[in-house]
């Protein structure tokens, strides 16, 4: 962090975009402590950690959007436990709430990365994905970057707490998976697949 400054921070952020299992967690104290200690200013950290949040999340967006919903449907019909009728339902379901799954999944880990390939592939209006893409991270990186800064040499402790939260999310994603599996083994079927839209 303090050879590389507010701009590897910030591409640090937009590979954890990428690559969920690197933890904005760590990344973003890390920053806020480094500000703290001169290394960087704290307006800098929060602008390019914001920044790469943003870069991230588009490249994730360009995928789903260069999928495409055809090709998706194409997919999920050759997939095992999974109905077309699933991924009707999640568009469904993306029409009525995609500008609060975008903008509060900016705060949930895991799904911060995740979000974005649905909203690309419901080709969400670009700027308000990007618009709510800036401003849930904003906030999330805020948070994270202010506690590193005021904690100091404390920083690692943001990461304990937020462990517990993150493995609280990933318990119960898993327990959803779980359920879902147990209903599709106990209910089978391809499920039908409705016309395309114009």
């Amino acid at each position: 962090m303090d050879s590389l400054g507010a701009t590897g921070a910030g591409a640090a952020i937009a590979l954890e975009n990428l690559f969920p299992p690197l933890p904005s967690e760590v990344i973003l104290p890390l920053a806020g402590f480094t500000a703290s200690q001169g290394g960087m200013s704290l307006g800098a950290a929060l602008f390019m950690t914001t920044l790469g949040s943003v870069v991230g999340a588009l490249a994730l967006y360009g995928v789903g959007a260069l999928f495409g919903r055809e090709r998706l449907l194409a997919v999920a019909a050759r997939m095992p436990l999974v109905k077309v009728a699933d991924i009707e339902r999640t568009e469904a379901w993306f029409a009525r709430h995609g500008t609060k799954a975008v903008f509060f999944g900016r705060m949930i880990p895991l799904f911060r990365s995740l979000i974005s390939v649905p909203a690309g592939v419901e080709r969400m209006p670009l700027m308000t994905f990007t618009l709510l893409t800036t401003v849930g991270s904003a906030i999330w990186n805020t948070v994270f970057v202010l506690a590193g800064y005021r904690l100091g040499e404390d920083w690692e402790r943001v990461t304990d707490l937020v462990g517990v939260y993150s493995k609280a999310v990933l318990g119960a994603a898993a327990l959803a998976v779980a359920v879902f599996v147990a209903l599709r083994l106990t209910r089978p079927g391809r499920g039908r697949r409705r016309a395309s839209g114009p």
